[in-house]
C-alpha cells in the first residue's frame, strides 16, 4: 500500500518508527516531516497528508503528535479527510471497519513501540464493513458540503 506520514516534533521519534514498520510490513512511506525535533506547527503537516490522501496521491495516511488530537483536529479540515484517533487496537479497528478512516492519527508520547505497532497491524489489516456505516459517511460527507466553500 502506497502511505503518507507526518508529524510534529512532539511526534518525530513515533513517526520515525512508525515509518520503519509501515516499511517491513512491506508498504510503500513517503515522509512528510518534520525530520527533527525542532518546533514545527502540527496543521501545516496535517494539511499537508490530509491533502495528499484527499487528492488519492496515496492510499492511507498516518499522522502522529504527542497524543494524537492535534492532528486529527486539523486533518479532518480538509473535505475528504477521515483522520481518527487511535488509542488502543479496538479503536483502530472501529476506526477502518466503521468509520473507513484514510488517516490514522497517533499519539507518539502516550504509546510505546508495541502499542503503536498493534494498532498499525490492525488498522491496515482491517477491511471497511460498508452496510450500515454508508449511511453515516453519507452524512458526514453532507456536513463537509454544508459548511465547505
Amino acid at each position: 500500500m502506497k502511505i503518507v506520514i507526518g508529524s510534529d516534533h512532539g511526534g518525530f521519534a513515533g513517526k520515525e518508527f512508525v515509518k520503519k514498520w509501515l516499511q517491513k510490513a512491506g508498504h510503500d512511506v513517503t515522509d512528510f516531516g518534520c525530520y527533527s525535533t525542532d518546533a514545527v506547527d502540527y496543521p501545516d503537516v496535517a494539511q499537508l497528508v490530509a491533502e495528499a490522501v484527499v487528492l488519492r496521491q496515496f492510499e492511507k495516511g498516518v499522522l502522529l503528535d504527542g497524543f494524537g488530537g492535534a492532528v486529527c483536529l486539523a486533518a479532518n479540515k480538509v473535505p475528504g479527510a477521515r483522520a481518527v484517533g487511535a488509542y488502543n487496537s479496538v479503536s483502530a479497528r472501529f476506526a477502518a471497519a466503521h468509520d473507513d478512516a484514510n488517516i490514522l492519527c497517533l499519539g507518539a508520547k502516550t504509546h510505546g513501540e508495541v502499542a503503536l505497532a498493534e494498532m498499525l497491524q490492525v488498522f491496515f489489516s482491517t477491511p471497511y464493513e460498508g452496510g450500515r456505516h454508508d449511511g453515516r459517511l453519507a452524512k458526514i460527507s453532507g456536513i463537509e458540503r454544508k459548511y465547505s466553500r
